[in-house]
């Protein structure tokens, strides 16, 4: 998602810079990448004047689930079925992918129109014309209309909010990937407030905004991943906690969080669990990740997609909405296999005496555990038979946070540890300079957005407008902080 309020001119200038670089805003796949996904056409009045993309596995069975992946502003349908790890999920547990693509027809940097209420009411343009591509997919597919999900990134993850709201009948789930709460913004002049700051609403008052899309409808309502990186500039962390109070809202939950889980890639998952015990609202919040999709590049059981932009490389988030959906057959909650269950989380994990480059472990004994994974900032970095292990190779003067978790003679794994965060001494942050336009510094995290103007993260100095016609060295001085450096670094 771009700022909408880029001016006229703004806006068609760098909608022909967009035309004449797209590879700079999203990966354009291989022929070879791009040749499982299929153009669909006649799926009905298409209202909303969108494409429709789909992706089908070989031998899909009858009843499988469908999931409707959107993708964000500037990129297509190809973009996000190369790129964010659907199709890998897809592969693994039988289900069809639907891809919508708009177009610079309907909004001049090719957004979905998530602030418009004649693209976001039910019955009414583009959001019937993506009912309509899951209609025909059932038709082709003989998907089960019961099991049916919808995510999206940034403008995709606004429109998937509004999906879910004016059709809750349609889907049982959705992922908000650094989107916006349902109904934020009902005008473009509307979407910068949405973006960048809060509506200061409460509760019952983004719950009324959902309610308000479909009166009468007396539920089950769908359940809801909420994804967000801190040092996100483009779609604020505000959002990510407006729709978890929207939706915890519309179950009738508190906000008060059931349950809060370490995972990789320095994500927190907050659940909010239904009067089952059911995870219903679930939000991942992950640690310096900016405006973009979690993906994690590899061949791991959970990892998936492909590391472009926007395509943030932190951890899998497909791979943990696809289990929280229930879509791997475990029937839901988007935690680790076995985490919670079997063996015992690991007490007493210690940090020694560290070194510039390494820090010893140690934690009391499981009893029936065959060896242990050692987890740094929620990535797995050692798997010890014994109840000690030092992390090497770290950098000098540098925060690192562990966990621990006790794996059994089948392999499963346990409970994880309380974490320990220690540092290792000496060092220093290095004074790293980067040239680029100020678009690529907001993108790269190294700036925000503030009333079309770009700042520098952490000094907050103005660099001028926010476009790709303005460049600046910037200056790093601390972990997410930078400055104007144009007279040398």
């Amino acid at each position: 998602m771009r700022p909408p309020l880029l001016g006229r001119l703004g806006r068609l200038l760098l909608s022909a810079l967009l035309a004449a670089t797209a590879t700079t805003f999203a990966l354009t796949p291989s022929a070879s990448a791009a040749s499982g996904l299929t153009q669909v056409t006649g799926f009905g009045a298409n209202p909303g004047n969108l494409a429709m993309y789909a992706y089908v596995p070989d031998g899909l069975p009858r009843q499988a689930p469908v999931v409707v992946a959107l993708h964000g502003c500037g990129q297509s349908a190809n973009d996000y079925y190369a790129n964010s790890g659907w199709t890998t999920m897809a592969d693994r547990y039988h289900f069809a992918v639907v891809f919508p693509q708009t177009s610079a027809a309907n909004n001049l940097l090719s957004c979905f129109t998530w602030f418009d209420p004649a693209d976001t009411t039910r019955g009414k343009g583009e959001v019937a014309s993506i009912v309509q591509m899951v209609d025909k997919a059932e038709q082709l597919y003989g998907s089960d209309a019961s099991r049916v999900y919808v995510t999206g990134l940034s403008a995709g993850g606004g429109m998937t909010a509004n999906l879910l709201a004016a059709y809750p009948d349609v889907f049982a789930g959705g992922a908000v990937d650094s989107g916006l709460p349902a109904q934020c913004a009902t005008s473009q002049v509307d979407a910068s407030s949405c973006q960048y700051g809060s509506l200061n609403l409460t509760p019952a008052q983004w719950g009324d905004k959902v309610r308000a899309q479909y009166p009468g409808y007396a539920g089950p309502w769908p359940r809801v991943a909420i994804w967000q990186g801190t040092s996100d500039y483009t779609v604020r962390p505000v959002n990510a906690t407006e729709l978890r109070d929207q939706w915890t809202h519309v179950w009738g939950l508190s906000q008060t969080p059931s349950s809060t889980t370490t995972l990789p890639g320095s994500t927190t998952l907050t659940s909010y669990d239904d009067a089952n015990g059911e995870p219903a609202v679930q939000l991942y919040e992950i640690a310096g990740m900016g405006h973009g999709l979690a993906v994690d590049p590899g061949t791991g059981e959970e990892q998936c997609g492909r590391s472009a932009a926007y395509f943030l490389d932190t951890i899998c988030s497909s791979y943990h909405t696809a289990r929280f959906w229930g879509l791997d057959g475990s029937g839901g909650g988007g935690t680790d296999p076995g985490e919670g269950e079997g063996l015992p989380a690991p007490a007493d994990l210690k940090a020694g005496t560290p070194t510039e480059t390494s820090v010893p472990l140690s934690w009391s004994a499981v009893a029936g555990a065959a060896s242990y994974r050692v987890y740094r900032d929620g990535t797995r970095v050692g798997t010890p038979s014994g109840t000690s292990f030092t992390d090497t190779a770290l950098a000098a003067g540098t925060s690192y946070t562990w966990s621990v978790a006790a794996v059994d003679n089948a392999g499963a794994e346990g409970a994880r540890s309380a974490p320990v965060t220690a540092s290792t001494t000496g060092g220093g942050t290095p004074a790293t300079c980067v040239t680029a336009n100020n678009y690529a510094h907001v993108a790269a995290g190294r700036a925000h957005v503030s009333g079309g103007y770009a700042y520098t993260n952490g000094s907050d100095q103005n660099m001028g407008l926010y476009n790709v016609f303005v460049t600046h060295t910037l200056r790093r001085t601390g972990p997410d902080a930078w400055e104007l450096a144009d007279g040398g670094c």
